[in-house]
């Protein structure tokens, strides 16, 4: 799958023009701000037997992985989240099944580490945060 896979409509090409400063620097600040409610999330994912890998995807435009626990609309944010897991990113060949150990050997403890897909207009990466 391709990252533009990732977004519905236009949203590719339009944050392809904008050439501001780095959005990281206002993602950094939004999940020092959402770092408790993403730290629950993933623990209700683990604890309730989802999976025991939750993965949230940060965006600033749609995409169509995971659910929105965090609409940066809604709460005057840069970022939108969104909950997911290493399965659906299997079934979604974001992460190849074949590729599914090392993920999951360089997996971070979901217990202090919030596991990022964060997509811009430039790419996606994963990236692991640390609870505030």
């Amino acid at each position: 799958m391709e990252v533009e896979d990732l977004f519905s409509g236009s949203a590719r090409e339009e944050s392809a023009q904008s050439t501001g400063p780095s959005p990281l620097k206002s993602l950094q600040i939004d999940l020092d701000f959402y770092s408790e409610s993403i730290r629950e999330v993933a623990m209700q994912i683990i604890e309730e037997g989802y999976s025991s890998y939750p993965i949230f995807v940060a965006h600033q435009h749609e995409v169509s992985v995971g659910e929105v626990i965090l609409d940066r609309v809604e709460l005057d944010t840069n970022w939108t989240i969104n909950a997911s897991t290493v399965e659906e990113f299997i079934e979604m060949d974001i992460i190849q099944e074949d590729r599914k150990a090392t993920f999951i050997q360089n997996y971070k403890s979901a217990k202090e580490y919030m596991c990022l897909f964060v997509v811009v207009a430039e790419g996606a990466n994963f990236v692991f945060y640390p609870y505030k």
